[in-house]
């Protein structure tokens, strides 16, 4: 679909290169590592020790990177259950890319199950007394969209579709008038960014977490179920009774709802190469922010 742009060459196999040369400078061996997840960062379970190793698109990514150690230690000292660095001077920079190590997590993702968790945790998370840093790192909806747009390997067309929705949505975002607070927020509060030890929560992925608007949270889950069709209406009620508030009772939440289309859709297309149906569902996507309304549901990936 590349029209000879310049396009991300971050793969799952690039990925695989990066994690043995980062395992060899730890003492660690990549043989036999599984692939988690790819998305903004590939992660991999190693199999000969109890590390997760996440590797980021870039170095552009350094500071989030620093920032995720930093939040770990933070969020455990506030009584929060959250995902621990390995004890290591980190991250470490590897061919262009930086690294961290994390303590492997020996539980289940959370799932649609696991809603009411989902909504009780952000609720003690926003409540938190921000540090004095956390106030100087904003955090924005849209931060990353720009990148992803300029270097996915999709259509001149879809690109300038997107790129000028990104600017629309920039624009409408700056107008509105929140209801809630800004406070500390998680920055990508999704469901599976929860892991579940002895039917206990435990919160991970912290690159995105930061000073900002509740309701970008929040919105997550509300396109979730408004959009995607992730969620039934059951399993939404019961996310926003247990955190006491519905977004999408708030007339600004279109305007969250196309920011976090817009991001589940350039999110999904920086791998579109990786396989037939995560092309597919990226035109899916496409077709519902073309349109402008929600239709249909949405595969996660």
């Amino acid at each position: 679909m590349s029209d000879g742009e310049t396009v991300s060459t971050f793969g799952s196999a690039s990925a695989a290169a990066v994690l043995r040369s980062a395992c060899t400078m730890i003492g660690e061996s990549a043989s036999g590592a599984q692939l988690l997840r790819l998305g903004e960062n590939a992660i991999f379970r190693l199999s000969g020790a109890p590390i997760v190793v996440r590797i980021a698109r870039g170095m552009d990514r350094w500071a989030d990177a620093t920032k995720e150690v930093t939040v770990s230690t933070w969020l455990a000292e506030q009584g929060i259950s959250a995902a621990r660095a390995v004890d290591i001077p980190q991250p470490i920079a590897v061919d262009g890319h930086p690294v961290t190590f994390w303590q492997f997590i020996d539980g289940r993702p959370g799932n649609n199950g696991d809603v009411r968790e989902l909504g009780e945790i952000l609720r003690r998370l926003h409540g938190l007394s921000a540090p004095a840093e956390f106030l100087q790192q904003s955090n924005s909806p849209l931060l990353r969209v720009g990148k992803r747009i300029a270097h996915a390997p999709v259509s001149q067309d879809d690109k300038t579709f997107l790129g000028a929705l990104a600017d629309q949505l920039s624009s409408d975002l700056e107008r509105a008038t929140f209801p809630l607070s800004p406070c500390v927020i998680h920055g990508d509060a999704h469901v599976q960014n929860l892991m579940f030890v002895d039917g206990r929560p435990v919160l991970i992925d912290f690159e995105r977490v930061g000073f900002g608007q509740p309701e970008w949270d929040l919105a997550v889950t509300a396109t979730e179920f408004v959009t995607a069709k992730f969620w039934t209406p059951s399993e939404y009620r019961t996310f926003v009774e247990a955190y006491g508030f519905d977004v999408t009772s708030w007339p600004g939440f279109v305007v969250l709802r196309r920011i976090q289309e817009l991001k589940m859709t350039t999110w999904l297309m920086q791998n579109i190469h990786e396989s037939p149906e995560i092309e597919s569902e990226f035109e899916r996507r496409m077709a519902v922010i073309r349109a402008g309304r929600p239709d249909g549901a949405w595969r996660p990936f």
